[in-house]
């Protein structure tokens, strides 16, 4: 090129950059863009929150320390190590093979229990006693022989695990639509369960697994052989879903595999396009990961299919890495998803959003608050009435993920400001005093970050009051 024709470039490039884009845009024959509305006043009724402190970015740029805190072979060991100490949960790799009607028995009855006070359908009518003894007559209890020869499955599709095998919501109030009182938890694609027993319609499983015990839906399971499901498990090279939910690729061809929900923490192997071939489903695999993912046949037999998941979706090859700052990461992904009472909603409650977090790096915890909260699944400081002083000084010392209890709730620490803990939680309530010394009472119904000091469970009772535990995953 002449210099003078370079020059001619340069000259002409500083014109366009500064000529107005509306000018430059009439030029070009397009469209200019309109001027962009300002963002609406922030406003909330949280004390001790500013928009800032919403995003993960805020709490990480505080944190002091990211070094990676335990390695997958680690988080590994800290699994086998839960298992072997008997903590609420369910060692699926050494599960009998059969069990006694006894056992089965008493597994079905602890979680099926017909309630003693009242109970409502959606429509306000109250549930009558005919409908009670028929959910205790659909347990079928009479078909359990001598001795279950336990069955093997995998999830195929999110589910809920039921206290009774019915699909029909029953709640304690009328007014009480946000507790489904025979929701217990989720199963997600992938999941192994031990099958025990079916219900008297022959639609559902009593099921078993990692860490519950409950009905799930026949649809939601794909039955295979025990050694089948764990070659596959043991798969090294897999698709871990980072994200709060991810969809695997539409396809016209196999429902089965089309739009899958696939929820944080699920874990996929992965399938390369040299054993698949270049066609998947009639779409070029190369700019998608290929996964092993379970279905069910005619029969609810299982299979595996070859699914897609685009590369743009939020998943990662392998686990992550264990540090501070992808716990805030991963946390901050379900900021202001709803409440979901045991997974309800598609969503998550207290426990089922601190175990979510917690999965996507590895870690298996028991379901409930209290399981967790009591149990010695990790390094714990316990208190009791009393710890007053001992509290307000592990507060101080609180390291960032660390899960604080109180009775029934689990917050996730995620750094101080001016000496004053913010968790994350999944959170249905909100109570505190404010500076004119009234109480107020509103609503969160979600995963919400606040202090933690000022939050009360009552006019008498602070959270702070009741911590009983706090966990650190090390």
């Amino acid at each position: 090129m002449k210099i003078t024709a370079l020059l001619g470039s340069l000259s002409l490039a500083a014109t366009l950059a500064a000529t107005p884009a509306a000018t430059l845009a009439a030029h070009e024959g397009v469209q200019a863009a309109e001027p962009q509305p300002a963002a609406a006043e922030f406003a909330t009724d949280v004390p001790g929150i500013s928009e800032a402190m919403l995003s993960a970015d805020f709490w990480i740029a505080r944190l002091g320390d990211d070094r990676t805190r335990m390695t997958p072979e680690q988080i590994r060991d800290f699994n086998a190590a839960s298992f072997a100490r008997g903590e609420p949960l369910n060692d699926l790799d050494n599960y009998p093979a059969q069990l006694e009607r006894a056992r089965v028995l008493a597994l079905i009855d602890g979680t099926s229990r017909l309630p003693q006070a009242a109970r409502y359908y959606a429509d306000g009518r109250r549930v009558p006693d005919k409908d009670l003894q028929a959910l205790q007559a659909s347990l079928a209890r009479d078909a359990v022989p001598a001795e279950v020869a336990v069955r093997w499955g995998l999830v195929v599709q999110r589910a809920s695990m039921r206290g009774f095998p019915s699909a029909t919501p029953i709640y304690k109030a009328p007014d009480d639509l946000d507790l489904d009182r025979l929701q217990e938890t989720g199963v997600f694609p992938g999941q192994r369960v031990a099958l025990l027993h079916e219900s008297a319609d022959h639609q559902w499983w009593f099921a078993v697994n990692y860490h519950y015990a409950a009905w799930v839906p026949k649809s939601a399971i794909a039955v295979g052989e025990r050694a089948q499901i764990q070659s596959w498990l043991a798969q090294p090279r897999r698709l871990v879903v980072t994200g709060a939910q991810v969809e695997t690729n539409f396809n016209p061809e196999d429902p089965r595999s089309s739009r899958v929900q696939l929820d944080m923490g699920v874990s996929l192997p992965l399938l390369s396009a040299r054993d698949v071939g270049f066609s998947v489903h009639g779409q070029n695999p190369y700019a998608s990961h290929i996964v092993s993912l379970p279905v069910r046949d005619a029969d609810g037999r299982l299979e595996f299919a070859p699914t897609l998941i685009a590369r743009g979706r939020d998943t990662r090859v392998g686990p992550l890495a264990y540090r501070p700052s992808q716990v805030l990461r991963q946390a901050f992904k379900f900021l202001g998803e709803r409440y979901g009472w045991g997974h309800d909603y598609d969503a998550r409650d207290c426990t089922g959003f601190v175990g979510d977090v917690y999965k996507s790096f590895g870690f298996l915890m028991p379901r409930n608050s209290g399981q967790q909260g009591h149990g010695k699944y990790a390094p714990t400081q316990f208190f009791s009435d009393g710890d007053a002083a001992a509290r307000a000084t592990a507060l101080q010392r609180l390291r960032v993920g660390d899960l604080i209890y109180i009775p029934g709730h689990v917050m996730m620490y995620i750094g101080s400001i001016a000496g004053e803990p913010y968790v994350i939680h999944d959170v249905t309530g909100l109570s505190y005093f404010k500076g004119d010394g009234s109480y107020y009472h509103g609503t969160l119904s979600g995963v919400s970050v606040t202090p933690l000091l000022p939050l009360q469970l009552n006019r008498d009772k602070r959270y702070i009051d009741r911590i009983y535990a706090i966990k650190t995953i090390n």
